[in-house]
């Protein structure tokens, strides 16, 4: 009995990886340590296989960035993540500078008001703004929720648990970058908490 409850383990798992490698998503993170990434080891660590950003012990003087170190170009990127309170980010196609400031694209996340909007980091502010209680229909807050961001091209694309936030397509070829890290944000301000977990990428063809 025991043996074929393990044979069933690893025939799921086998399964598993089979259906990531044939949907194309490769994982960004490995849900053990931070190996890829760059950022504050005060402010980042995993917990349970789960990314976890906070400010609770150290404050900021300006916001702070996890950031992979490959950069990426054309891409579907996943992620879950949880917000115990203030703002956060993904950012996409962005450079990382000194003492983990990051400027780009950003997926915001937050409280209410600017989740789910397209913001430009360090840069011209907000290129793309839903309507934030629309979107707060399909969030759950204090909870786990999936970001898709789809970058092909000067097209950006947003959803929040399958909803579609923003739809974007680039016109300033000068300042919209092509490619760069990816990175996630803690925000100056208040104390604060975000995790992230089940990150993956699918690169896309040029």
């Amino acid at each position: 009995m025991r043996r074929l409850t393990v044979c069933f383990a690893a025939l799921i798992l086998a399964s598993a990886v089979a259906a990531q490698a044939e949907d194309g998503f490769k994982p960004l993170f490995n849900g053990k340590n931070l190996d890829g990434w760059v950022g504050d080891p005060d402010l980042w660590s995993v917990q349970d296989g789960v990314i976890v950003g906070t400010t609770d012990k150290k404050d900021l003087k300006h916001n702070s960035f996890l950031a992979t170190k490959d950069s990426y170009s054309n891409f579907v990127l996943k992620a879950k993540f949880k917000l115990r309170n203030h703002n956060s980010g993904i950012q996409i196609r962005s450079k990382l500078y000194d003492e983990f400031v990051v400027k780009g694209y950003q997926p915001d996340i937050d409280e209410g008001n600017y989740i789910g909007c397209l913001y430009e980091e360090g840069g011209r502010g907000v290129l793309s703004k839903p309507d934030s209680k629309q979107v707060m229909e399909h969030v759950k807050k204090g909870d786990w929720n999936e970001y898709e961001i789809t970058a092909d091209g000067p097209h950006i694309v947003e959803k929040i648990n399958g909803f579609i936030t923003v739809d974007y397509t680039e016109k300033d070829e000068k300042a919209g970058a092509k490619d760069g890290i990816i990175a996630l944000q803690l925000h100056a301000g208040p104390k604060m908490r975000v995790e992230f977990k089940d990150i993956e990428i699918k690169v896309l063809k040029k």
